[in-house]
């Protein structure tokens, strides 16, 4: 890597013009059509999919619009990711919407048909070449459909959650994109996105991180009645949907999304809470360091150390690409395109939306990173993880569209086990012992936000959802339940929470996955088990790597595991081991730091 790399990401490749692409809505037309066609063709009075050659050609036509729609909605996250003032595309992201509503509609009427086959036509189906591989999904589908409303209900209700359901999280996004705060940082005030103020919750001055705190919190209670309204009506008709298919409980749905069971969940947070008490004393430990009694919110992810230096992209870069490198080649070739190529948005400018994401391309066969790149270790695991993201999307391109969908458990695997190959070296690279301590730190941080700040994530949901079912949830309670939720996962090891992060952060409004918290933990420990085989099998694990990842889209999490590790993962042993791999470095950083 000679030249400096682009921090920008190049999206004209897939079409030109950002939102004002006539490229893109010409797309949009023909899979309008497209949509409607295969509508007609499965409501004509004599269809049936009895026929081999006709089952099979469905089977191909609904993959092509699926991976289609999906490259349109990544084009259109990008678009309103890098510029949250862009007026257009979320106008766009509506037509994207609709036609998805149009094709699960057509989709439900699909299921009907696949309903209408006995099981030994059934089976003799999935026994065709071109339908075997995706065995797995299209049992799922069928089972699926067995479970939910009649096929008419369940249309409206699909045709109904583009202007109800899915409009509240654009209601998310609209707040953010108009948010801004006023700091000071270095004797200058300006304003801020929120995604650059969530970076200076990072930074090592603590009156800095403190100003911050406080502005942020203050913006978000001035929107809180709108993040309210928009969380109630959300959850709302959820719970509406799930009592009309007589679904008892609001785990159900993100359960099966996940492909795993309620057993694997609860071993996995039983596990957690056996080893809160070494959480708390590192973060006993790092209040000692940072001269406070007790920990705010704010201190929680801040560095020990004022000296911490700042990491230039390109340097970022070279050192994920060496240790990526060491592991596995394919990763480090994979990865130097990406940077390369521009696949990456990392520039660190006003108008982002806060966070950091992957998403996949799967028409041109790419993907595309977005992060707001400050320079500091947290980016640098961040810019790690995201490109685990993008790899196993890369590994799994040559399967077939269906094979294709894992759930965001599993998805976290990738991403973490990456982030690990550079958050580990970076701690064996360490010239000092002040920045061994800083970088062992680094992992900590990891520990706590998987085991803690995502747990206060599942608690807050839990509670919410059975408060909701009684009625609306005013501001004060919803402020309430949140700072309960924290206090318990922390183990009330902080002096001051934050009471609007229900508020703040984007995943309580996101509609395509409900619960998007436990699967980070669960990635994060699940990772953490692949990671110390592959310490312990040595180079020869990457193909074994390669192969589990190609798997997590066609089988059970609980079956990925026994198959490809030899573990049963609904035991709390499978989990307690890797808890307590996580919470190892705890003791060398309680050594080094006396």
């Amino acid at each position: 890597m000679e030249k400096q790399l682009p921090q920008r990401w190049d999206l004209d490749v897939f079409f030109p013009g950002g939102s004002a692409s006539e490229a893109f809505r010409t797309y949009l037309e023909k899979l309008e059509t497209e949509i409607d066609n295969l509508r007609s063709q499965l409501t004509q009075e004599d269809f049936s999919l009895r026929e081999p050659a006709v089952f099979q050609a469905v089977l191909v036509t609904v993959q092509s619009i699926a991976v289609r729609l999906k490259e349109a909605g990544s084009f259109i996250s990008c678009l309103t990711a890098q510029n949250v003032k862009d007026e257009q595309a979320p106008l766009l992201g509506g037509r994207v919407k609709s036609l998805s509503a149009a094709f699960a509609s057509a989709l439900t009427t699909w299921d009907v048909h696949l309903l209408k086959l006995d099981e030994q036509a059934w089976s003799e189906m999935l026994r065709l070449p071109e339908v075997e591989p995706v065995t797995f999904p299209l049992n799922e589908r069928r089972r699926r459909a067995q479970e939910k409303l009649s096929p008419g209900q369940e249309m409206l209700a699909n045709d109904l959650a583009v202007d109800g359901y899915h409009a509240w999280q654009d209601l998310y996004n609209a707040v953010v994109g108009r948010m801004s705060l006023e700091v000071e940082v270095e004797g200058e005030t300006k304003q801020v996105s929120v995604g650059q103020a969530a970076n200076l919750m990072y930074h090592p001055d603590r009156t800095v991180r403190a100003q911050v705190f406080a502005k942020w919190e203050e913006a978000w209670a001035r929107e809180a009645d709108l993040a309210a309204k928009a969380l109630n009506h959300l959850a709302g008709y959820r719970l509406s949907l799930y009592r009309h298919r007589g679904w008892d409980s609001v785990l159900r749905e993100p359960l099966d999304i996940g492909r795993m069971q309620e057993k694997t969940l609860d071993a996995m947070w039983q596990a957690i809470n056996n080893r809160k008490d070494r959480l708390v004393a590192y973060l006993e430990r790092k209040a000692k360091l940072l001269g406070v009694e007790k920990l705010s919110w704010y201190d929680v992810a801040a560095p020990i150390s004022s000296n911490q230096k700042k990491i230039p992209y390109d340097e970022a870069a070279a050192f994920i690409l060496e240790h990526f490198g060491r592991f596995h080649p394919a990763l480090a070739d994979f990865s130097r395109k990406a940077f390369e190529e521009a696949w990456v948005e990392a520039e660190d400018r006003a108008g982002k939306r806060p966070g950091g994401f992957c998403t996949s391309f799967p028409v041109k066969g790419q993907s595309r990173v977005f992060m707001t790149y400050a320079g500091n270790a947290k980016n640098v695991s961040t810019l790690a993880h995201e490109l685990g993201h993008a790899y196993h999307q890369q590994v799994m391109s040559g399967l077939p569209p269906f094979a294709q969908n894992y759930a965001m458990n599993v998805a976290e695997t990738a991403s973490t086990f990456a982030e690990m190959i550079v958050a580990d070296a970076a701690v064996k690279n360490a010239s000092s012992n002040e920045e061994r301590i800083s970088l062992l730190e680094d992992k900590l941080q990891q520990c706590v936000a998987f085991f803690m700040n995502i747990q206060a994530r599942f608690l807050f949901e839990t509670r919410f959802y059975e408060q909701r079912k009684k009625g609306l949830v005013s501001v004060g309670e919803l402020n309430r339940l949140m700072v309960e939720a924290q206090k318990e996962a922390y183990s009330d090891a902080l002096a001051e929470y934050e009471p609007h992060f229900w508020a703040s952060k984007l995943h309580f409004y996101i509609t395509t996955y409900p619960f998007y918290n436990f699967p980070y933990t669960f990635g994060y420990l699940f990772s953490l088990s692949v990671y110390a085989r592959a310490l312990k099998e040595g180079p020869g694990f990457a193909e074994k790597y390669d192969a589990l990842l190609r798997d997590t889209g066609r089988t059970t999490v609980e079956d990925l595991a026994m198959r490809h590790l030899g573990e049963d993962i609904t035991t709390v042993e499978f989990w307690q081991t890797a808890v307590d791999l996580a919470v190892a470095d705890i003791d060398e950083f309680l050594r080094l730091t006396e």
